[in-house]
């Protein structure tokens, strides 16, 4: 019987720890969540009236929408050049920084030192550097002799041109979760290599590389997390122009609900974007994860 009652003592109290945490996650995560997913079965009021129960008309208006399947293929060209070389610059510079080089600790510091900027403030020092008659980049290529375009103007390439500072912002922030993990991993492994004459090219692929697989699909879950919450340098850079062509999903979302003040509509993309962000997290749990070695 006392065992019984001491069973139920912890039961309670390891309940009671939990309470602060699920009042927080139930407050600020899943009651904005079903409050959004009411949102968008109503339609807008007009002239004051109170919004209307709509259905899944906000849904159809999003397939027949073409602004949104632009929007939407921005945002996949953007989180396919972002995340693979984000990934691949954090690892290079991870790389080499965790060996021994003079001024190890100046060379990290220059990596992060983008990391610790505001968004705000990076966008701004890259308004400069794209300018088109005073900016950085195009009296570079004067020099050279090369006419330099308008970054942030063309539609061509003014996606690319966000996509590059989103790279030299993220790629110092996930080079310290590799550089972590490298500094984790025993040395013993490396010191068999050696006496087994293994090159650092196959050390690093048949070692290195897998061991650091739960490093890269954190790092990865976070890349595509930044890759679709994208607004405050879209707000600097170019406000999603020229022509929709550097828009994005959540900066859509921000301009249906406080520009066009549409927020049934506002709320049918976001729930839009947490049902892609589920299946994600869906594969990443029963797929990707079987496929990761542990240590």
């Amino acid at each position: 019987m006392r065992a019984v009652n001491s069973d139920r003592r912890m039961q309670v109290y390891g309940a009671l720890l939990l309470l602060p945490a699920a009042i927080l996650l139930g407050t600020f995560a899943y009651l904005p969540t079903i409050a959004t997913l009411i949102d968008s079965l109503f339609l807008p009021g007009i002239r004051g009236e109170p919004p209307a129960f709509g259905g899944l008309a906000n849904y159809q208006a999003l397939i027949e929408d073409a602004t949104f399947w632009k929007v939407a293929r921005n945002n996949l060209v953007y989180a396919l050049g972002t995340i693979p070389t984000s990934i691949a610059l954090a690892l290079g510079m991870a790389l080499f920084v965790n060996a021994r080089l003079p001024g190890r600790g100046f060379v990290r510091m220059a990596y992060f030192t983008p990391t610790i900027l505001p968004m705000i403030a990076a966008a701004n020092i890259w308004m400069f550097f794209y300018a088109p008659q005073i900016g950085l980049f195009n009296n570079l290529l004067d020099v050279l002799g090369i006419d330099g375009p308008n970054w942030l103007g063309n539609p061509r390439i003014a996606l690319f041109s966000v996509i590059m500072m989103t790279i030299w912002k993220e790629a110092g922030f996930f080079m310290i979760f590799y550089l972590a993990a490298l500094q984790s991993l025993p040395p013993d492994l490396q010191e068999a290599a050696d006496l087994e004459g293994t090159t650092r090219w196959s050390f690093f692929w048949r070692v290195t590389f897998p061991l650091l697989m739960p490093t890269t699909l954190f790092v990865m879950i976070n890349a595509l997390i930044n890759a679709v919450r994208v607004v405050d340098h879209l707000f600097i850079l170019t406000k999603g122009g020229p022509n929709n062509a550097t828009n994005l999903l959540l900066y859509y979302v921000y301009e249906n609900a406080f520009s066009f003040f549409d927020r049934p509509y506002a709320a049918t993309i976001t729930v839009v974007i947490l049902v892609v962000l589920a299946i994600v997290a869906t594969v990443k749990f029963t797929v990707l994860d079987r496929r990761i070695h542990y240590q």
